[in-house]
């Protein structure tokens, strides 16, 4: 445990949400510390980093108050009461702009939470602000946006990759604990395996979608990233369960996470294929001789390991792809046939093909999904708890590898990610170290459906083998990469001041940000 009387930077960020909750509740810590240690490590760093588009000080400095009042008058909410924490900037928060890094909704003001920010609320957690993503949660490192792109904390030179990728930079950096995605194709697991943090996607209906703006009805997931196992099981806790505002939802209670990630893996079934990474020449040899020492490690700790059969990885593919093309493009008719100007060029490029996806072509891919699913079941998971494969088959891409036009070359672009955003299944994105680039590596474990507590399992043993939770990018004062240091070494100030802050446009975000066609009407983005 971090000593709360140490001077050295980063104590308090260093805290697990176990280890501050405990504090918070036995009076040594209060909620007010953390997130004032928070907001000024925010202000030191972020003005190169731009994990945040916006930070509600005043309004977490309140929610702090209120969270420490409580928990002395003996109210207690749950894992995340007093813990600070931010939402990528498509979740919907009461009174703060929902702007999806776009110029068409830059200025819009949700008039209610989403399911997720109101059960984080109703959890005593503490928002920070809203973390920078993708436009829509689709386009890519562009430079196009109201907002800059957000960049690697352990080399900006590099992207954190994902549309959550202010949520993976965040939680790198030290900021928080824990931030809050979405996941269509792999953008929480992407910039969890690129950054170097946790990052779940969990089963399809497991989170409410409503409130946030969708991309993609039957692909969207919303999940945590955290910097450890423990941390983002405490995340899915508070945010999980059923909401007759979101059909997708399954109508039963959430199971208890908490102690998934305390729980050895004896016994548990695990299965393997190299068959989609290893003999691709894109694949790091770092990654596969990673993902070799975590199913040899898994059998020294009990579990059985066991090869097997995978579908086609090209087949899942361009399944996901057809389906995310006509459902992203059917979201955005209207804005890409009256305001086409107003999109970044590479999120037009991307969602204009779903143009000429047809109902045959949908159905089809929809079916093949149906096939795809019921493949897995009979393969792996009739007769075992978890999978083992790939995450990403290289580290984080440089930004001047994206050219003008989307798409980049492979290179920069290499997730295995998007299978299981067409099946369902929960996935868990895991860091393993770094590769000899200095940039962080990981893997991937899959479930049954609504099996997140054997990834939990699975992933804490390994997290404590080869994790690597002490090790921080470290920041200079600008935002910098210099090398990879310590917990003792990472960066941390003290309390910040002043105002609400938008990083990237200034406190008066809703004015100075505008769309570049001033007669466009709102955008028809349901949320």
């Amino acid at each position: 445990m971090a000593d709360l009387d140490s001077t050295g930077p980063g104590a308090l960020a260093e805290l697990s949400v176990a280890q501050a909750g405990a504090l918070l509740r036995a009076g040594r810590l209060t909620s007010m510390d953390l997130v004032e240690n928070a907001l000024g490590m925010i202000e030191a760093h972020d003005a190169t980093l731009h994990a945040f588009v916006l930070v509600a000080r005043e309004q977490a400095l309140r929610r702090a108050r209120q969270a420490d009042r409580e928990l002395r008058e003996g109210l207690d909410r749950g894992p995340l009461h007093g813990i600070p924490y931010a939402l990528k900037d498509i979740f919907a928060a009461e009174g703060l702009p929902t702007t999806n890094h776009s110029w068409l909704t830059v200025s819009d003001v949700a008039g209610e939470d989403s399911t997720v920010e109101a059960r984080l609320r109703a959890g005593g957690g503490v928002l920070l602000g809203k973390l920078a993503t993708y436009e829509f949660a689709l386009g890519g490192p562009s430079v196009d946006l109201p907002f800059p792109p957000a960049r690697n904390p352990w080399n900006g030179e590099h992207i954190p990759s994902g549309s959550s990728s202010g949520a993976g930079v965040a939680v790198a950096a030290g900021f928080l604990r824990v931030a809050f995605g979405s996941d269509t194709a792999g953008s929480i697991r992407g910039p969890a395996f690129h950054c170097g943090t946790v990052g779940l996607k969990p089963t399809y209906g497991s989170v409410s979608g409503y409130g946030a703006t969708p991309l993609s009805y039957t692909m969207d997931h919303f999940g945590p990233l955290g910097w450890t196992v423990a941390d983002t099981a405490a995340a899915l806790h508070v945010i999980a369960g059923p909401d007759v505002r979101d059909p997708r939802t399954r109508d039963t209670p959430a199971p208890d996470f908490l102690g998934a990630a305390t729980e050895d893996v004896k016994g548990l079934r695990v299965a393997y294929s190299t068959a989609w990474y290893a003999h691709d020449p894109a694949t790091l040899p770092e990654i596969t001789e990673g993902i070799e020492r975590a199913l040899t490690h898994l059998d020294k700790l009990g579990a059985i390991v066991e090869e097997c059969e995978l579908p086609p990885y090209e087949v899942l593919d361009a399944c996901g792809r057809v389906i995310l093309a006509a459902e992203g493009f059917a979201v955005h008719e209207r804005n890409l046939r009256g305001f086409p100007w107003s999109y970044g060029r590479f999120t037009y490029q991307k969602l204009m093909p779903g143009a000429g996806v047809g109902a045959g072509d949908l159905l089809r891919a929809m079916d093949v999904r149906r096939r795809l699913v019921e493949s897995f079941q009979r393969k792996v998971f009739a007769d075992h708890d978890v999978l083992v494969t790939a995450c990403g088959q290289a580290t984080a891409a440089r930004f001047d590898d994206f050219p003008t036009d989307w798409p980049p070359p492979r290179m920069a672009n290499d997730m295995q990610t998007i299978p299981f955003a067409v099946t369902g299944h929960p996935a868990l994105s895991l860091p393993l170290g770094f590769a000899a680039d200095g940039l962080p590596i990981g893997l991937q474990l899959v479930g049954r459906k609504f099996g997140e507590a054997s990834l939990f399992r699975a992933g804490a043993a390994l997290e404590a083998e080869f994790g690597r939770r002490n090790t921080r990018p470290r920041l200079t004062g600008a935002g910098a990469r210099t090398r990879a240091g310590t917990v003792a070494g990472a960066a941390g100030v003290g309390a910040g001041s002043g105002p609400d802050v938008g990083l990237g446009l200034g406190p008066d975000l809703a004015i100075r940000a505008h769309r570049p066609d001033p007669e466009s009407e709102p955008a028809d983005v349901r949320r």
